[in-house]
């Protein structure tokens, strides 16, 4: 992971931490395990489905996952041809959303 920060210029933002997941702990705790035949077929086992959370204070206040048919019904069970929902500008836009709710709304 460390290399991989260096790699993408993020290894010394201190608002990015980047972790592994080696043994799936947190993908099985989450259940955001890829149970594709598809991958799983090629030995990716306990591999994560591809999301992105927003969280305040250990809060999960928005989850995105990117998975399922592409937006021609092409097959993308690990999200990786269409990543959109998961990726900045799509995040940006849901905490936005979630910073115009009142404190009722949330």
């Amino acid at each position: 992971m460390d290399a991989w920060a260096q790699d993408q210029g993020v290894d010394k933002e201190p608002l990015i931490k980047m972790m592994g997941d080696p043994t799936s702990t947190l993908t099985m705790a989450l259940g955001m395990e890829l149970m594709h035949a598809g991958p799983q077929g090629k030995g990716l086992i306990n591999r994560s489905k591809r999301f992105a959370i927003y969280a305040e204070d250990g809060v999960v206040k928005a989850l995105q996952v990117s998975e399922g048919p592409g937006p021609k019904g092409e097959e993308d069970p690990a999200g990786d041809d269409f990543p959109e929902a998961t990726l900045a500008p799509n995040m940006l836009a849901e905490i936005k959303k979630l910073k115009s709710l009142s404190k009722d709304e949330m």
